[in-house]
């Protein structure tokens, strides 16, 4: 049977915008207005910026320098509080920034009513928001450089290590173990480039701007953009109450991010299962069956693979909340906060165990390279070397075709073919093809910039250790 909930009962709290109302939320109103259990994260950011503010606004001097000094020590003393888990924060007060407005007054009295002089709850959040999104930008960068790091020092492990690539999960050309490994290290780049180009559009200070239209004081929006280290200000006040693209985009990288990770997550996955055997995970990353006591499952790649999902579907939240919205500010923007909280906060996990994962992974270069000339890898390098004597690509390419239903008939590899067998094939074939066949020559032969050779790993390998430090 369910247990009956208790009615809830709104404490009288003060507010400090109820002066137009007459009438008191109920219980579940107020606890739909809420939004303390997601904006508490931002008490670090609001706090920084109100000293900011606070600092503008005696030097405009449109507060005295006494006004300044008690508000920043109360400040301080309800950052300490908070710190320390101590400060009351009734649902009532809705968010964040009422709780620490109200504690200010009640600290330390008038002063703290002169803290929000030019300022709108509405041009508050957009600039917490910010300060909390440059801040998340910045960890996710340095997350992602420690998982580049990781791989480029399995990369330079592995060394020349010969295993095969795949395209469409069939075997394709063979490859060196640290190529493949790069092309992850790569994929992060990009995510580090998206960071930190929506690091700019981030990087802008709203305040001033108000509840809409600015205000009638003189306020320096200069001088509080660079108390804060904001590049520039924001241009239009309509727009830098109401914007979250800023928000969108780190969704959107952080969502990309995260589908890098699953992709990387899937392969090893792969690669560690009994059929393939090509890497083995470290113990500490894995898990076992509560039944089946052979186990040794890959639990946390299947979770950082999951964790794609969730940035994505708070992408598609975050976008769906915006679409609607008339200008400018809307209370729908309250909700922005659960999205991309929950965003940053999937690929900042997934990123932390990444990075341990990679570091104590070892590849299994025994199974790898009994397994190597399966599958035909040198079979593009063969249509290549008969291309060399002067054979079009596509007649080539029907030739090797040929010979590798007739090696699959004898159960041998195309190197295992008697040369007569390739030279009745194609009369250009000599005897020089020895040194063109199986996936160690295949590999000591790729000519291309960024191809899967020595040469070209080593080239790179120069390149990441420079950049990643």
């Amino acid at each position: 049977m369910a247990t009956k909930k208790a009615k809830k009962t709104p404490s009288k709290v003060k507010k400090s915008w109820h002066g137009r109302l007459t009438a008191e939320a109920d219980a579940e109103t107020a606890a739909l207005l809420t939004s303390l259990d997601v904006d508490q994260t931002l008490w670090r950011y609001d706090i920084v910026a109100s000293l900011a503010h606070a600092q503008m606004l005696c030097e405009q001097k449109l507060i005295t320098r006494a006004d300044l000094t008690k508000i920043k020590s109360g400040l301080r003393a309800i950052a300490g509080k908070i710190e320390a888990g101590g400060l009351t924060m009734p649902i009532e007060l809705e968010d964040i920034h009422m709780v620490i407005e109200k504690a200010l007054i009640d600290r330390v009295g008038a002063a703290g009513g002169k803290l929000h002089t030019g300022r709108s709850r509405n041009d508050q959040v957009a600039l917490d928001l910010r300060l909390w999104a440059r801040d998340a930008v910045d960890n996710s960068t340095d997350a992602v450089a420690a998982l580049q790091r990781a791989l480029v020092d399995l990369a330079e492990r592995c060394g020349d290590l010969v295993i095969p690539a795949y395209t469409h999960l069939q075997r394709a050309q063979p490859i060196l173990a640290g190529h493949n490994l790069l092309a992850y290290v790569e994929m992060l780049q990009r995510d580090v480039d998206r960071l930190a180009d929506a690091r700019k559009r981030i990087n802008v200070c709203p305040l001033g701007s108000g509840a809409v239209a600015g205000t009638s004081l003189p306020l320096d929006r200069q001088r509080t953009a660079k108390l804060l280290g904001f590049k520039t200000i924001t241009r239009n006040s309509i727009d830098a109450t109401s914007d979250r693209d800023f928000l969108a985009e780190l969704c959107f990288a952080c969502a990309m991010l995260a589908v890098h990770l699953s992709r990387w997550a899937e392969d090893w996955i792969i690669y560690s299962t009994a059929e393939f055997g090509m890497i083995e995970l470290h113990d500490a990353y894995c898990t076992s069956s509560s039944m089946m006591p052979q186990k040794k499952n890959a639990d946390t790649l299947e979770l950082i693979r999951a964790k794609s999902a969730m940035a994505i579907a708070q992408l598609t939240g975050m976008l769906t909340l915006l679409k609607g919205l008339p200008l400018a500010y809307n209370r729908d923007l309250q909700d922005d906060k659960r999205f991309a909280f929950a965003t940053v906060q999937a690929t900042t996990r997934a990123l932390a165990v990444a990075a341990g994962v990679v570091s104590t992974t070892k590849f299994n270069p025994d199974r790898i390279t009994a397994d190597l000339d399966k599958g035909h890898l040198d079979a593009t390098a063969l249509a290549e070397y008969i291309t060399t004597k002067g054979t079009p690509f596509r007649t080539a390419h029907q030739i090797v075709a040929k010979l590798v239903v007739r090696a699959d008939a004898a159960g041998k590899t195309l190197a295992e073919l008697p040369l007569a067998t390739l030279q009745a094939a194609c009369r250009k074939i000599g005897p020089d093809v020895r040194r063109h066949l199986g996936a160690a020559n295949v590999v000591k032969r790729y000519a291309t910039q960024g191809a899967a050779g020595k040469k070209q790993l080593l080239k790179q390998l120069e390149f990441w250790k420079k950049k990643l430090g």
